[in-house]
């Protein structure tokens, strides 16, 4: 029987964790990912935004009919907000112009105010979301200032949590927890509570490039030089947060803004998650780190949010492009992902030639692989059926066998479609290729025109 709860604040945690099987193909070890999205605020930071205001009301640091204030790149301003509904207080969230536009605006349509400030200024620029989040919180009575990159119940509210929830999940088979790093509550309480319950599980943080976290960790130097603007959003940092705990912190991989967003787009596509873009880089740090993991191996991905917060962005073709994160040119395999017709229909070598025609009416598709015993053995077009009838065939006793052409040549799935124009000609007409999981997919000259002229 299902539990009914008395708001939207008790339905925070238990998420699910769910195998990659895609992705992970030929990966060493098992992938598992953990899917905080389903949070009702969509991401992991409503496990912390619901704790650090406990712990603020437990400390009188907020009374009844405060306002909250806080620096938020949307996603702990969002699980502010939901429990300031529940609990009567008012927000004000900071943010920056980096954040996607669907960020700021689901803050809005939760009742929240909202500014923006610019992303290229130093932590302590005045004019930093840091600064004014500070600023605004000093101006405005019975207010709180979450800062979640120094409050402690960040990290505690995974060391509560998150953490003995995947050591229960996992029946405390976990050998790795990999995960984006930004306040670091995540990955500090999680860590935290994994290597209390067994010293030897790896804690690896994914980093980007323009952050400092991965080189302080290596050389506890804060090199600004590292500092640099960067596009990936909710990961990495330009300042040291005191929820970083580094030496629970084994390794920290860093993934460019371009793979991150590359391999979100895989997961939505290839494993039917739709996730955020810090879920991409943190898949795209695993597989980066390929040489890590071994045959055996039970590694923990935690996915921090929903994909719908970046449908602007990095789901958007043309944002995409514009970086140039996207091959103009077309491939097999973007080729048979957007056909209408995703699979390949075949013709047996006995049916007669009148049963094929129908069958090409109906679908409108013009050649089709020849099957004999379910392996291809050649290929039958409308111009060679009508050349046959021209000819003097009988449409109702001649068999495929008798008129079909050669097989249609195989292309891989990496090939582009100015490679496979190269193989159409009046005698032969399509291509074949093989999507991962081997089925067959026919790709023909109106395909290729269909896809190069988007």
């Amino acid at each position: 029987m299902h539990k009914v709860y008395n708001n939207i604040l008790e339905t925070i945690g238990d998420t699910p964790m769910v195998k990659l099987n895609s992705i992970s193909k030929d990966f060493p070890a098992d992938i598992y990912v953990k899917i905080e999205s389903v949070n009702p605020g969509n991401s992991v930071k409503d496990r912390m935004a619901l704790r650090m205001l406990e712990g603020a009301e437990q400390e009188g640091r907020i009374k009844p009919g405060g306002t909250i204030v806080e620096g938020t790149s949307g996603n702990t301003g969002m699980g502010l907000a939901l429990a300031a509904i529940v609990k009567g207080y008012k927000c004000i969230f900071v943010t920056t112009d980096k954040q996607s536009k669907e960020k700021a605006d689901i803050l809005k349509a939760v009742g929240a105010e909202v500014i923006v400030c610019p992303t290229d200024v130093e932590a302590s620029d005045p004019r930093s979301y840091y600064s004014v989040s500070a600023r605004v919180a000093s101006e405005i009575p019975n207010s709180f200032y979450v800062n979640q990159y120094d409050n402690p119940y960040n990290s505690l509210a995974h060391y509560e949590q998150t953490g003995p929830e995947i050591w229960k999940q996992t029946d405390g088979k976990i050998t790795h927890f990999v995960v984006g790093v930004g306040t670091g509550g995540t990955i500090s309480g999680t860590g935290k509570y994994l290597k209390e319950q067994n010293p030897r599980v790896k804690i690896y943080g994914i980093d980007t490039y323009g952050s400092v976290l991965k080189k302080y960790h290596e050389t506890r130097i804060f090199d600004e030089k590292e500092i640099y603007p960067y596009i990936t959003e909710g990961i990495g940092e330009d300042i040291l947060p005191k929820n970083v705990d580094f030496d629970v912190i084994d390794y920290f991989e860093k993934v460019t803004d371009k793979d991150g967003a590359v391999m979100t787009r895989r997961l939505a596509k290839e494993e039917g998650i739709f996730a955020g873009y810090s879920a991409g880089s943190a898949i795209a740090g695993v597989l980066q780190m390929k040489d890590k993991f071994k045959k055996g191996d039970m590694v923990v991905v935690l996915l921090h949010d929903h994909g719908s917060r970046y449908v602007g962005k990095i789901f958007n073709d043309e944002w995409m492009r514009e970086r140039g994160w996207l091959d103009k040119e077309p491939t097999a395999k973007t080729i048979i992902e957007t056909k209408k017709n995703k699979g390949s229909i075949s013709v047996d070598i006995n049916e007669n030639i009148a049963s094929v025609f129908k069958i090409m009416k109906e679908t409108d598709i013009s050649q089709f692989p020849v099957l004999k015993e379910g392996e291809i053995v050649g290929s039958i077009t409308e111009r060679n059926i009508l050349s046959a009838l021209v000819d003097g065939a009988d449409a109702h006793t001649t068999r495929v066998s008798g008129v079909m052409l050669q097989s249609f040549p195989y292309v891989g799935l990496n090939e582009k479609a100015r490679d496979i124009s190269k193989l159409i000609s009046k005698s032969n007409s399509a291509v074949l290729v093989k999507d991962t999981a081997g089925q067959t997919h026919i790709i023909t000259e109106y395909d290729l025109i269909d896809a190069m002229a988007i």
